[in-house]
């Protein structure tokens, strides 16, 4: 009975504390599911699922099939719970409906047309044990489309209008399909303002310019319908992008490449996106002698300066000693010569007014830029931006701001930014975000800055959101918004994220936005158009693995070792209490 006395509270405390290593480690283990439990189904809710006749139809029915009363997912451009309502978004994403079943455990089946955009991002041990049921016809006929339509969405009175668009083929060529002259027009409302014949290829895109001078069209916000016609289109809902344009007499944002670099020509691009105000682009390749941005047709000094005395916003680019002098209410120098060269690498400053702006931006995943010239601060000027020579050294300022009674100025002391934009993804959304918040600060010190809000793109494809990002004072806050058509007004809210960004969706067609009291207003489209239309099948029909998959399970998923664990300590507790043990 002693050596009970002495052993038996050991032991206890000995498979007490094994049970409670066991749950604070939480090591994974395998195990093969139990055969013949119902599979987790993900069926593809994108709007190509709605491309054909019956279609939609085919798709409920084979996945509430091969449920047999299990769990079934929605996927497209987000994940949801099942319903039968018809497909609406306007993405095929599916790698994070995927990871979700494979958390789940047990078998998994995809039902979809196989037109994924998220193929090389799908787990390659997840995807190759799930079964795929593609439910797609022969191979689609041959489609014409226009995919982008890129140019100024603010312009002048006299301004001529140049317009990039991006059209392309898709499908399967046969014999007889005809031939391939296509035409691109560009319509307001019933009247054709620009016309080119083209040439489909095999497949693939092209970019080609349409230009039209603004005087065809009436002041204020227009949509403009950029389409193609070709007699052999199998798809008619992609074969035309809604561009809105507004034609005001606000004074414009005046780029001067001084000499024109990369970073000028991404700055000016980028700044009609996001300034929401004309934007004219000057160069000067040779010294004395000044070129349209674009064109690079020769213009007098003369128009350049009456540019210059009306302008709201002045950024001059390049070097210094070309610069002319400017007195604008708010003028952004951006010195990209001089700097020196190596990889600098930017993180914000501590305290700015941008801190809000630059809130998001993954810094440590951006790439470097190629100059940079460090500088002290000018009295009354705050850091926005600080650079590190190879993420060695302390910080030094390359990006500041400053306000006076001259106006708001901004000083950016870098060169090789543009490589962000270049690059795409979130190196892309990241240049944009600076620009925009630079912007957003130089524009708030003028007397039309009551924008609280803008959309952060005017076009937007059917099936996705419309995103907003807040441009107002102090930290976001919500915003009534106020939704005009033809046929009628809806209101809603925008409720911005720590993010500064708010989204809303909408159906199909164009809006006149009017934001609460006044704080900016508007012309948004959700166009007909999407991907999803002419998205090509990026997988295929698998059958997969067996019911008998293996499942990754924790310890802590047994609440039978939490009980167990719980039970040996008390009766522990109580065994050395009896013996009068502390």
């Amino acid at each position: 009975m002693r050596g009970l006395n002495t052993w038996g509270p050991v032991a206890l405390r000995v498979v007490g504390a094994a049970c409670l290593v066991l749950l604070l480690w939480n090591p994974a283990f395998t195990r093969r599911s139990v055969a013949g439990v119902p599979p987790v189904v993900l069926l593809d809710a994108s709007l190509s699922m709605n491309a054909r006749p019956g279609l939609w139809a085919r798709a409920l029915d084979t996945a509430q099939a091969v449920a047999r009363g299990g769990v079934i997912l929605r996927f497209g451009e987000t994940v949801s719970a099942f319903d039968t309502t018809a497909p609406q978004e306007g993405a095929s994403r599916l790698a994070p409906a995927l990871t979700a079943a494979a958390a789940r455990g047990g078998p998994i089946v995809v039902v979809t047309d196989g037109g994924i955009e998220d193929r090389n991002a799908l787990p390659s041990d997840v995807i190759a044990r799930s079964r795929v049921i593609v439910l797609r016809d022969s191979a689609s006929p041959p489609d014409a489309f226009v995919s982008s339509v890129e140019g100024p969405h603010q312009v002048s009175p006299g301004d001529t209008v140049r317009l990039q668009v991006t059209y392309g083929s898709a499908g399967k060529w046969v014999t007889g399909s005809g031939k391939r002259d296509a035409s691109l027009t560009v319509r307001l409302d019933a009247r054709v303002l620009a016309t080119r014949k083209v040439f489909l290829p095999d497949s693939g895109t092209i970019n080609t310019d349409l230009t039209f001078p603004v005087s065809r069209f009436p002041t204020g916000w227009s949509s403009l319908a950029v389409g193609i016609q070709w007699a052999g289109d199998s798809e008619p809902r992609d074969d035309s992008r809604v561009f809105p344009i507004n034609v005001t007499s606000e004074p414009a944002a005046v780029v001067l490449g001084a000499p024109p670099d990369w970073d000028a020509t991404f700055l000016a691009r980028a700044l009609g996106d996001v300034a929401r105000v004309p934007v004219k682009y000057f160069t000067q390749i040779t010294p004395g002698k000044w070129n349209e941005g674009v064109t690079l047709a020769p213009i007098s000094l003369e128009r350049v300066q009456r540019a210059l005395r009306g302008a709201r916003l002045v950024v001059e680019v390049g070097d210094p000693a070309r610069w002319p002098k400017v007195a604008a209410p708010a003028l952004l120098t951006w010195n990209s010569t001089g700097g020196a060269a190596g990889d600098w690498y930017l993180a914000p400053a501590s305290s700015s007014p941008l801190v809000g702006a630059l809130a998001t931006v993954p810094w440590d995943s951006l790439p470097p830029v190629l100059a940079a010239l460090p500088t002290v601060p000018d009295n009354g000027a705050v850091p926005v931006l600080e650079a590190t020579r190879s993420r060695r050294g302390q910080a030094r300022p390359v990006v500041m701001v400053s306000q006076s009674s001259r106006g708001r100025r901004a000083v950016v002391n870098l060169a090789g930014l543009y490589r962000w934009d270049f690059r795409g993804g979130v190196s892309q959304q990241a240049y944009r975000a600076a620009v925009a918040g630079l912007v957003d600060w130089l524009l708030a010190g003028g007397s039309a800055a009551s924008d609280w809000a803008h959309p952060e793109s005017l076009d937007v494809p059917a099936g996705l959101p419309v995103t907003w990002r807040w441009s107002g004072p102090g930290a976001p806050k919500p915003v009534g918004v106020a939704f005009a058509t033809t046929t009628g007004t809806t209101t809603d809210t925008l409720q911005f994220g720590a993010d500064g960004h708010a989204q809303v969706r909408l159906p199909t067609g164009a809006y006149r936005y009017t934001l609460a009291d006044g704080h900016g207003r508007g012309l948004i489209v959700v166009d007909q158009y999407s991907d999803e239309w002419r998205r090509g099948a990026a997988l295929v029909d698998q059958a997969g693995r067996a019911a008998s998959d293996r499942v990754t399970l924790d310890w802590r998923e047994h609440w039978w070792l939490f009980a167990l664990a719980i039970a040996v300590l008390a009766a522990e507790w109580a065994w050395r209490r009896r013996l009068g043990l502390p």
